[in-house]
């Protein structure tokens, strides 16, 4: 079964999400048979590269109160809390296209869960600047990426076209919003769903598409003749 996973670095519900797929995959017995693609999703495409925001005034600037601001703070951390997430203070608002490169890049090496939770760490524990090369580069050698060849990947196009494929993807199929959980291009699960939810989810949609077809108790013999 394959499960693509549209997210943004830089959106705290999506670090959740992580948590609790992660968590709900590791419960269910076809886990080994399930692959996990994470799909690039920009939040805001139109932040610069270079010239980091300041959180809170960037959500003024879109017309959110410094109250709303302080809630929005508040929920997050009693949510990171329970889910083992420090949400620190301090967060920068920065565009995000070449951290997902750097996804591109793990996952070409099957380590874009790694990447992933390395980023997120990175962006809201730590208040890194996910847009730096040298800093995405030591996230990269951290999950066991080659230094050297990350930078040399960042400082050229590589990825470019993958990601934006993913963001027009994204569109053709309706994304609007991060998480966004696809499974084998039938189901949809929007949100960080809780842990529960997504067990259920993924079960029944493995053992009503996949269940039948990939059980083999020893009672059957396959087209080849095998386990007879």
């Amino acid at each position: 079964m394959k499960i693509e996973i549209w997210s943004d670095v830089m959106c705290p519900f999506c670090y959740i999400g992580k948590k609790n797929f992660e968590t709900a995959l590791a419960q269910i017995p076809y886990k080994d048979k399930i692959q996990v693609f994470w799909k690039s999703y920009q939040l805001d495409a139109d932040l610069s590269k270079t010239e980091p925001t300041e959180a809170k005034d960037y959500f003024e600037k879109r017309g959110y109160s410094l109250e709303q601001v302080e809630a929005s703070k508040s929920r997050l951390n009693e949510m990171g809390e329970a889910y083992g997430i420090s949400f620190n203070e301090g967060n920068i608002m920065i565009n995000t296209g070449d951290a997902h490169r750097l996804i591109q890049f793990a996952q070409s090496k099957g380590l874009a869960s790694e990447a992933e939770e390395g980023l997120f760490k990175a962006y809201f524990t730590e208040n890194k600047n996910v847009a730096d090369y040298e800093t995405l580069a030591e996230i990269g050698s951290e999950i066991g990426l080659n230094k050297t060849e990350t930078l040399e990947m960042l400082n050229s196009d590589a990825f470019v076209f993958e990601v934006a494929s993913d963001v027009l993807d994204a569109r053709n199929i309706g994304v609007t919003g991060v998480p966004f959980f696809v499974i084998d291009r039938k189901y949809a699960l929007s949100g960080a769903q809780p842990v529960e939810y997504f067990v259920s989810a993924l079960t029944q949609a493995y053992e009503k598409d996949h269940f039948d077809a990939s059980a083999n108790d020893g009672t059957a013999c396959d087209v080849d003749g095998n386990n007879c």
